[in-house]
């Protein structure tokens, strides 16, 4: 009895915490408010969003659902110094994207284990695809979901993934001339600023969630902590 109780109790835990998980996705909590985040996606519809027919919303996600092109917000352009929070998932094999400055920044949303890209490791999940690797591996298994954030302020670009931070560079540091210039060939003028926000299609399944966008004053105190050695 005392067993069955203890099991019916960590049910009942777990239950609460996935709901609490589910009720906080699409929505903004008291300190994201206070700092500044909008939503982007309301998770109902794909008011805001351009596209081609190709995206749909269920139950609370943004879904590519075939081809027809990327998923662009069109209300408004990512400011210059921000944030960027949203969560994404794929299936195996996946690829997709987000795009936050004119050209090729792109934050890289990729299945490692089964995608070509992810034995490469400025083309694997979370780097700034084809110029700055991340630190280390901190996806989660495919069709789980996994927690992006992009902060830009002047000439610092960071990602993070799942609560780590990855990536963390000053575009300007001349030890980094050689990526960069990987970077300026696909298309990049680093020191652009303006473009829209985009979700790629690359034709694969992938599904996005809680979109959140906040201006940054310039004069942020970032996280400067050093990067996670890879094992």
């Amino acid at each position: 009895m005392v067993r069955l109780r203890l099991c019916l109790a960590l049910f009942l835990c777990c239950a609460s915490a996935v709901m609490l998980c589910a009720e906080e996705a699409n929505q903004l909590t008291a300190d994201e408010k206070g700092q500044g985040f909008e939503l982007l996606f309301n998770g109902e519809n794909l008011d805001g969003w351009k596209h081609n027919g190709n995206w749909k919303v269920t139950d609370g996600v943004v879904e590519r659902t075939g081809r027809g092109g990327d998923l662009h917000f069109d209300v408004k352009v990512i400011p210059d110094d921000f944030e960027l929070r949203f969560q994404w998932k794929v299936a195996p094999g996946s690829n997709s994207g987000v795009y936050y400055r004119p050209g090729q920044y792109e934050y890289q949303i990729l299945d490692n284990q089964k995608h070509r890209d992810g034995k490469t490791p400025d083309t694997s999940a979370a780097s700034l695809y084809y110029c700055i690797a991340p630190s280390h591996d901190a996806t989660k298994e495919p069709g789980q979901w996994n927690t992006g954030r992009i902060v830009c302020q002047g000439t610092i670009i960071q990602h993070w993934l799942n609560g780590e931070k990855v990536v963390d560079i000053d575009y300007t540091d001349p030890d980094l001339k050689p990526q960069i210039e990987k970077l300026k060939k696909r298309g990049a003028d680093v020191a652009a600023r303006g473009a829209k926000l985009k979700l790629q299609d690359h034709g694969d399944p992938v599904w996005y969630r809680s979109i959140k966008l906040r201006a940054l004053d310039g004069n942020e105190e970032l996280d400067k902590s050093p990067l996670k050695e890879k094992k």
